[in-house]
């Protein structure tokens, strides 16, 4: 199937590694121009290393905390002067800490809204100008199927990522017109660092490994294993693309099957 993507300009932050790296790699394998952003520089020059690697060709990127409120709008207009415009925003960030409900103060559930919900807002709303320039814009929110089944121990993004679903869904509906399509993925345990990182804090609380606890996760898939980072980029890639077209408001659980739910 050709998606359509040649030469179509995409910004996807959070792309130093894990999902967003994985979808700006497979966006420039489906030919499209594109721009990574990351806070950390040494891992972005790696992550454009990598991909220049793998594909031959060349990605801008833009070293910015997306939680902070003055970075979304540079890295936006930086994205639009380097790609000369802009048809596809790809919202991704890190996730917050883990922990119970009494452990975290309005510190860290303020750092969460920042870093979880506010960043798509900054950035959608930083976009939309160039968005609607676009004649195949679209916009992918990266957020959890814990929306939909919350996780023990997640209590921050069990919360926080509902209101981008909800925002992404509003979107949706409200921009339709315009044209520009708004849909968002609902990744389960995805085979990336902050996996590994969460089951390490659930390893040391079980008193367990990191191996015991990620079987413990795969059995909630009806596959009996975690997901690739292919298996999550594939359908990402997808959604954004014009071979897309008459699909938005949508939110995708790429789970193996760990939502139970019909809904």
């Amino acid at each position: 199937m050709d998606l359509k993507l040649q030469n179509k300009r995409a910004l996807v932050t959070g792309a130093s590694r894990g999902l967003g790296f994985a979808t700006a790699l497979g966006l420039v394998q489906e030919g499209a121009h594109v721009a990574i952003n990351s806070r950390n520089k040494d891992k972005l020059t790696e992550a454009t290393s990598s991909i220049k690697t793998i594909t031959g060709k060349d990605v801008y990127f833009f070293t910015g905390d997306v939680s902070d409120p003055a970075t979304p709008q540079r890295i936006i207009q930086e994205a639009v002067s380097c790609l000369g415009g802009l048809d596809i925003l790809v919202t991704n960030s890190g996730g917050p800490p883990a922990g119970l409900f009494e452990t975290f103060d309005d510190v860290a559930w303020q750092r969460a809204v920042d870093l979880n919900f506010l960043s798509h807002v900054r950035l959608i709303r930083a976009a939309l100008p160039h968005l609607r320039q676009s004649t195949a814009a679209s916009v992918l929110t990266i957020t959890s199927y814990t929306v939909k089944q919350p996780k023990p121990n997640l209590i921050l993004s069990n919360s926080i990522r509902a209101a981008t679903v909800g925002l992404t869904k509003s979107l949706a509906l409200e921009l339709g017109s315009a044209g520009i399509r708004f849909n968002s993925i609902l990744p389960a345990w995805t085979e990336t660092e902050r996996i590994y990182e969460l089951m390490a804090h659930n390893a040391r609380i079980n008193k367990s490994t990191i191996e015991e606890e990620i079987a413990k996760q795969s059995k909630d898939s009806a596959l009996g294993r975690i997901g690739t980072l292919e298996e999550f980029s594939n359908p990402a890639v997808f959604l954004v693309s014009p071979a897309a077209s008459y699909i938005t408001g949508v939110m995708l659980t790429v789970d193996g099957g760990m939502y139970k739910g019909t809904l």
